[in-house]
């Protein structure tokens, strides 16, 4: 009898890891050839952990573009070591994972390869598209930005097979890095001088380890204060004097947008931050209605003064849960400001938007750039058709390999969080709803993008103007800025102190805020009276020092 048990467990044992073999098998046999490059990594029986990187070997077999590629063929584009990790945070609850490659010599040391001619690095990720079952939109998102002529990460979509395992469809994708993003590289020897200005990067994100600002996040319930990290250099490589140099730029670019005259294009945000990238940042945001827009896996970065002294926005990263996938904090609507979150989820604990973009739309210049920006490009790289066409060559590329990819994640018509509702049933219907989404969300933005500020007038003000130069002391960029309570004619006076008229016109003003740029090159230096008059009889008299 105990015979006969022992004799039952070995033959269960051997059953078992029959099946376990078989299992193997069919999952690494849904794979035999692809239109797409082959990933084949081997850890060696070891578990891949958060942190930190284990050696594993990788081997792709990419034969060229147009060629097929078989797993029966030599690992011809690449073939060695690698540090491999598990990356993402929430998104490790998945089956399927993302992972954090570098690309290794046999003694350790980091490896500069290009991969399918992109530049030559070390550093890639693998990501897994797992909840998104489009599997495009981080490489939409990216494609979106590159149209703009901003950087974001070159991708290639491959099939992964880890330790026999058929993993399905994977992105492999240029991982952040100062050299990709077009800024300099940095030394700790990097303490002084021009090569202590940069570059850098950094961000807000979920696991903060630098420096809090100083301003709290708008409509806060939890005075919760945006908290940075850094990217680059990254925490175990930056000295203090680059930690005291970087906090204090992004200190100073806050303390200028947070003043009354942020505006000043001398001493105002514009002295700090290259604008025009926060635009293309802003539009891609706003496109994809991205959740974590502005919060969360948001980067900036800030080159060497004497290639560059302003903070820049993006590279733009992380939009898995963007262009209608994401079923909370209104991250599916088609209408609203993803800028506005705060909004919508004042107390959420990963993160909440800085005050800067709030900030930016009373800002009369950004406004006005930012709407002619959009509307210049919405005729040309931004048409909705263009954005179809991307979409539609990606179905296209991913054709073969999906019916595998679902084979192996049989997940469609199912809820994987954070899928909205209604889930499509099938992947014709998640390209027809992110497609209908697209257009719906392209024309909300049309309808909704201010062409200027609309001011409104406050019962605390008094009579019917307010007015604000700047900057002050005038120069050749100086403007005049009226707000005004209603539509009215005025007269606009320049007196030299001894009463001496200098310069007279009359503007017609809307009710709102109105901008007068005002050159002031023809006067010479000293002190004047700028005095503003309307038919009622108001005047409003400012000092201007020249």
């Amino acid at each position: 009898m105990e015979y006969h048990f022992s004799f039952s467990k070995k033959i269960g044992l051997l059953v078992f890891h029959a099946l376990l073999f078989v299992n193997l098998f069919a999952q690494s046999s849904l794979l035999t050839s692809s239109n797409l490059p082959i990933v084949v990594i081997n850890t060696g029986g070891q578990t891949i952990l958060d942190d930190p990187k284990i050696t594993a070997d990788l081997g792709i077999v990419y034969n060229g573009t147009g060629q097929r590629n078989a797993l029966t063929d030599a690992f011809n584009h690449y073939n060695g070591k690698i540090g491999i990790e598990v990356r993402g945070q929430s998104s490790q609850m998945f089956p399927m994972k993302s992972y954090g490659i570098e690309l290794r010599l046999a003694d350790g040391s980091s490896n500069n390869q290009s991969l399918f001619g992109m530049p030559s690095e070390s550093d890639w990720v693998l990501y897994a598209p797992y909840t998104d079952k489009t599997l495009m939109r981080n490489v939409l998102a990216y494609s979106i930005s590159n149209s703009l002529g901003r950087y974001a990460s070159k991708c290639r979509f491959v099939e992964l097979i880890l330790n026999n395992d058929y993993k399905g469809i994977y992105v492999l994708m240029e991982k952040i890095k100062p050299g990709r993003a077009g800024i300099v590289k940095m030394k700790k020897s990097d303490i002084e001088g021009d090569a202590l200005t940069g570059g850098y990067i950094f961000s807000l994100d979920k696991q903060p380890n630098a420096w809090y600002s100083s301003f709290p996040a708008p409509k806060s319930t939890n005075q919760s204060f945006p908290h940075f990290s850094y990217v680059y250099p990254k925490e175990t490589d930056i000295v203090e004097q680059q930690k005291n140099y970087i906090k204090k730029q992004v200190d100073d670019f806050e303390a200028a947008l947070n003043s009354s005259n942020f505006q000043d294009p001398l001493i105002g945000v514009r002295k700090y931050a290259d604008l025009n990238s926060f635009m293309d940042y802003f539009i891609v945001n706003e496109i994809s209605r991205n959740v974590d827009g502005y919060r969360l896996s948001s980067y900036f970065n800030k080159d060497r003064d004497s290639k560059n002294s302003l903070i820049k926005a993006g590279p733009v990263w992380d939009y898995d849960l963007s262009f209608r996938n994401a079923n909370y904090c209104n991250g599916s609507n088609v209408n609203g400001w993803a800028f506005q979150f705060n909004e919508v989820c004042p107390g959420d604990g990963a993160g909440l938007v800085p005050f800067w973009w709030e900030k930016l739309f009373t800002d009369s210049n950004y406004v006005k750039d930012l709407h002619k920006r959009w509307t210049q490009q919405r005729t040309s790289v931004l048409k909705t058709a263009n954005l179809n066409q991307v979409i539609d060559s990606i179905v296209q590329l991913t054709d073969e390999a999906r019916q595998r990819h679902f084979k192996r994640w049989p997940i469609l018509g199912q809820y994987i969080w954070p899928n909205p509702n209604p889930i499509p049933n099938s992947y014709t219907e998640e390209i027809s709803y992110l497609k209908v989404w697209l257009d719906q969300r392209l024309t909300w933005i049309d309808q909704n993008l201010p062409k200027q500020i609309k001011a409104n007038w406050t019962e605390s003000n008094t009579g019917t103007l307010q007015v604000n130069v700047f900057p002050n002391p005038i120069n050749s960029r100086s403007k005049i800025q009226i707000l005004a309570k209603e539509d009215q004619e005025i007269s606009v006076e320049l007196f030299q102190v001894n009463g001496k008229l200098t310069y007279a016109t009359k503007k017609l003003l809307i009710k709102g805020l109105n901008q007068i740029d005002q050159n002031f090159s023809f006067i010479s230096s000293g002190i004047y009276l700028l005095v503003i008059k309307n038919g009622a009889g108001e005047k409003i008299i400012t000092k201007l020092i020249k």
